[in-house]
């Protein structure tokens, strides 16, 4: 197992104790480097057409949880089209 499939795990089992550097590692891994990364945003491109991106926030060092589900979602997708 790779250490992105680990780190993966780990955020799957508690997604409310992400760290945001982790969480950066994973969607970088997936979606590749951010389009925007200059402010407290980093906004990563996703390949479907609507809404394709993916928004986190680094809030004290820790990635909040509902931008995690949201990233642990479009990372299912992914797959699903795979």
């Amino acid at each position: 197992m790779s250490k992105i499939e680990k780190l993966l795990d780990q955020i799957r089992q508690k997604p409310e104790n992400t760290r945001f550097s982790d969480l950066i590692k994973v969607c970088e891994a997936f979606f590749g480097k951010p389009r925007q990364s200059g402010s407290s945003h980093m906004i990563f491109k996703t390949p479907w057409p609507g809404d394709p991106r993916v928004n986190i926030q680094n809030f004290k060092g820790k990635a909040k949880p509902y931008q995690v589900r949201q990233v642990l979602m479009a990372i299912d997708k992914m797959k699903e089209r795979t």
